[in-house]
């Protein structure tokens, strides 16, 4: 199993905007071999922002990596638009492969 996590940095006040955006974006995870699941996680906010991860369950890295360079993933992103006043920055990407489960 992999997981595959992006954090989020979200200025105060724009966490109700961020939320629909992804509410309203066509994944396409569906049509991609290995995808497990996805939830999007709400996090602690600061003085300064709001933290948020889209968090990806894949049954292996390589299934992930396939679909960072697939037609799903073009389509996924083709209509990304930068929500000006929303992301404080790129988000951090972090990928973990399970090493125990139980």
């Amino acid at each position: 199993m992999y997981v595959a996590m992006n954090r989020f940095r979200i200025a105060l006040g724009q966490e109700e905007t961020f939320i629909e955006i992804w509410k309203n974006r066509e994944t396409h995870l569906d049509e991609v071999p290995g995808f497990k699941s996805f939830q999007l996680l709400q996090g602690p906010t600061t003085d300064e922002h709001t933290l948020f991860a889209s968090h990806s369950i894949w049954e292996s890295e390589t299934a992930f990596r396939n679909w960072t360079t697939s037609e799903a993933f073009r389509k996924a992103h083709a209509n990304a638009k930068p929500a000006s006043g929303v992301y404080l920055g790129p988000p951090q990407f972090e990928g973990f492969t399970a090493v125990l489960s139980q």
